[in-house]
């Protein structure tokens, strides 16, 4: 487990960066794909500094050729790829008349076709060895979308579809490489900072919101347990999920009434900010954003439902308990008849 390959996409920031740390708290090889110098820099010694060995490969997941080209360089550098974490994306946030097509195009290459060309270089390498974990990055957003994020809700959908159809041609050849989602609630990450936005106001997550940590840590468990096709982080995700098999019109018009007013702070949004659609907005030293975004104070930093996860015996006993309870009671208001 010490000696494990992780290769962590969009690893300069957010979830990335944090399940970087975790992975190189285990000693782990950590190569961390990203556009922007300072992130990947800061992150390589974060990765240092927890324990592990780092290798920064500057890659824009868009283009096939340089998830390629960081694939063979992980491989020269540390050997077999034991995981690798799909977890770049970019996003706009517009009503969608208000998206230009080739930014809606940008999004969907990075946000979608990042994880194919991700996933594409893994199994080229995992599945001759027969052994390896992907970990998608999903969201409760590619199962429920909302309003102001057609592109991102879009490409999160595809995803779940693509892995799906990969995870049966894997089972097909009875191989032993995994494929699984982790579907994420709100995070605190950097993105609500350059994402590029045409909101009145500042964007923000919509609540509960939870700070990348939590996700990093489901992340990591999926990565050690991956037999499952897919882990809920957060009772915000499994509860809308859930809302949109059972209730999707009354979803639907809730969304539609709150969703604007959700998505944005009381701040007005300024004229010009930085944003990472095209260029990395984490360029120079000076622009390490770290990996917590600016809504510390309103984030939680711990999950009870992906705890549960993690410890899924636990759920085992408290359904049995549960079930045993009510057995009980309705076996006393029998007697008392």
């Amino acid at each position: 487990m010490n000696q494990q390959t992780v290769v962590i996409t969009g690893a300069s920031a957010g979830i990335g960066r944090a399940t970087a740390r975790l992975f190189a708290g285990r000693g782990a090889n950590v190569v961390l794909l990203a556009r922007g110098k300072a992130g990947l820099d800061a992150t390589v010694a974060d990765v240092e500094e927890c324990g592990g060995r780092a290798l920064a490969v500057p890659t824009d997941m868009a283009d096939p050729a340089q998830v390629e080209a960081a694939a063979v360089a992980a491989e020269e550098a540390f050997g077999p790829i034991d995981v690798w974490v799909n977890n770049a994306f970019t996003s706009v946030f517009a009503p969608f008349m208000e998206i230009e097509p080739d930014e809606y195009k940008r999004v969907t290459e990075v946000t979608y076709l990042g994880f194919v060309h991700g996933t594409r270089a893994a199994l080229r390498r995992m599945i001759p060895r027969d052994a390896g974990v992907i970990v998608q990055v999903g969201s409760a957003l590619g199962d429920r979308s909302i309003p102001l994020q057609s592109a991102y809700c879009g490409a999160k959908h595809a995803v779940n579809g693509f892995t799906s159809s990969v995870r049966t041609e894997l089972m097909h050849r009875h191989s032993h490489v995994h494929i699984t989602v982790v579907q994420m609630p709100a995070v605190n990450t950097p993105q609500f900072s350059w994402v590029l936005s045409r909101l009145p106001r500042h964007p923000r997550p919509v609540p509960p919101i939870y700070q990348p940590e939590v996700a990093a840590r489901a992340v990591v468990n999926a990565a050690d347990h991956p037999h499952r096709k897919q882990y809920y982080v957060g009772a915000s995700t499994a509860a809308t999920i859930l809302a949109n098999k059972v209730v999707p019109s009354l979803l639907d018009r809730y969304l539609a009434r709150t969703g604007y007013a959700s998505q944005q702070t009381d701040d007005s949004e300024p004229g010009a900010r930085t944003t990472n659609l095209w260029l990395p907005a984490d360029q120079a030293p000076e622009h390490d954003y770290g990996a917590h975004g600016t809504f510390d104070e309103t984030s939680h930093p711990r999950s009870a439902q992906a705890a549960l996860a993690r410890h899924p015996g636990f759920v085992l006993a408290a359904a049995t308990g549960a079930v045993a309870t009510g057995v009980g009671a309705v076996l006393r208001r029998r007697r008392r008849r």
